[in-house]
Formats: structure tokens, C-alpha cells, sequence
């Protein structure tokens, strides 16, 4: 366990970060795979590949 009050508030600050990322990675992987957003990605892919874009 830290010692002084420095490195106390590394040592949360370091801890809250892990969790904090993890909490945000598992939110991001809930909504990609969420069945409901199947459409709206695969939406997204083929309109890019679908336009007629030319200079």
C-alpha cells in the first residue's frame, strides 16, 4: 500500500483509470454487437461503397 499522500493519489488514479477503460471498452463492445444495430452498420457500409463519386 502507498505511503505517502503523492503516491496514494497515483496509485487511485492509476486504479480509477483501469476501471474507468475497461467500463468504456465493454460499452463500446455492448453496442457494436448489439442485434438492434445490425442494420444501421450495415447501412453505413454499403452506402460508402455504393456512391458514385468521381471527380
Amino acid at each position: 500500500m502507498p505511503e505517502t499522500g503523492h503516491e496514494l493519489t497515483v496509485f487511485l488514479a492509476k486504479g480509477f483509470g483501469l476501471f474507468y477503460l475497461l467500463a468504456l471498452s465493454a460499452g463500446v463492445l455492448i453496442y457494436a454487437f448489439w442485434p438492434g444495430n445490425g442494420k444501421r452498420f450495415d447501412h453505413a457500409a454499403r452506402s460508402v461503397l455504393n456512391k458514385e463519386d468521381r471527380p
